[in-house]
């Protein structure tokens, strides 16, 4: 790994998709893991985590922003109008997504945001078909039909809509749409996005140390130091992520995608011993079925364009 973080500089492996793969599934990993440390601050309200969350991020990213070199792109932003606007919607989008899974995660609800995650890439498509006017292929037919069969029977045979899952997954992927409408770079936008959620951030936990409810400078340095951890676990898997994936096949991160739910599901039912129903199982294994249709399809576009 260490010589993987010498080579990101060089010409020589700009290209290189070993390199990507390994950057991608550091990403992927980090992001699987994430539900151990929201967890170690249940301390704090789901809102309250977020606010941090943003506020230590965008500290964390400015002078990441300086080494890539993207205050010009961040400056003309703000100067366009119709990008501005189009970001203020998406912050709108990845803000909701953190609240709902940091949420989810601590109030016993992991299984659900790993299924919101799997389910992810065919709400992508489905998207795709209503925004975008693309077709589907046959497989992906399949997999649509097996998503939407696995949410009715878990609602029919659970008595419980998964609105956890569907909320993460539609959100997620409205953010993904709209971001393609915005000629800017992963990293300056997600610094945008920050940088328009900081002021409600610091009013809010202003208002919380004001009126002594805030755990924030309270509860010792290790405390403190693990809320501003927080911007490791949004900026860091980020990096990796946009790093890795220029470098590989969009086949190849669409397999390696499936490492953060699976973690998800591993934590859930290993770690948090959350209770899991029949239902859920029969849920799960259509769609993992679905995602089997999805990833064969994937392969065979990649191979036959």
């Amino acid at each position: 790994m260490k010589s993987a973080w010498r080579c990101l500089g060089t010409r020589a492996c700009a290209d290189s998709p070993a390199l990507g793969a390994v950057l991608a599934a550091g990403a992927f990993a980090i992001w699987g893991v994430s539900p151990l440390y929201w967890k170690s601050l249940s301390a704090l309200s789901a809102l309250e985590i977020v606010m941090h969350r943003v506020v230590w991020s965008f500290l964390f990213l400015l002078p990441v922003l300086t080494v890539f070199q993207g205050w010009e792109e961040f400056r003309s932003i703000f100067r366009s109008f119709k990008a501005l606007g189009t970001l203020v919607f998406t912050t709108c989008l990845i803000g909701c997504n953190w609240f709902i899974f940091i949420w989810a995660v601590n109030h016993g609800e992991v299984l659900q945001t790993s299924l919101g995650y799997y389910m992810n890439p065919l709400i992508n498509v489905v998207l795709g078909v209503v925004f975008l006017r693309e077709r589907l292929r046959r497989l992906q037919v399949v997999a649509v039909l097996l998503a939407a069969a696995a949410v009715a029977y878990l609602t029919l045979d659970y008595g419980r809509f998964p609105w956890i899952a569907l909320s993460l997954s539609f959100a997620f992927g409205f953010y993904g749409l709209i971001r393609k409408k915005v000629a800017v770079s992963a990293l300056t936008g997600l610094v945008v996005e920050l940088c328009l959620l900081s002021g409600f951030a610091v009013v809010y936990l202003g208002g919380l140390y004001r009126d002594g409810r805030g755990v924030f400078l309270r509860n010792g340095p290790a405390m403190d130091l693990l809320i501003m951890a927080a911007a490791l676990f949004t900026a860091v898997p980020l990096l990796l992520f946009n790093l890795g994936a220029r470098r590989i096949r969009l086949a190849t991160l669409g397999f390696l995608q499936y490492i953060t739910p699976s973690s998800f599901f591993l934590l859930a039912v290993f770690r948090f011993h959350e209770p899991i129903t029949a239902a859920q199982v029969w849920t799960f294994g259509l769609i993992w079925v679905a995602l089997a249709c999805y990833s064969v399809d994937s392969l065979i576009a990649t191979r036959h364009p």
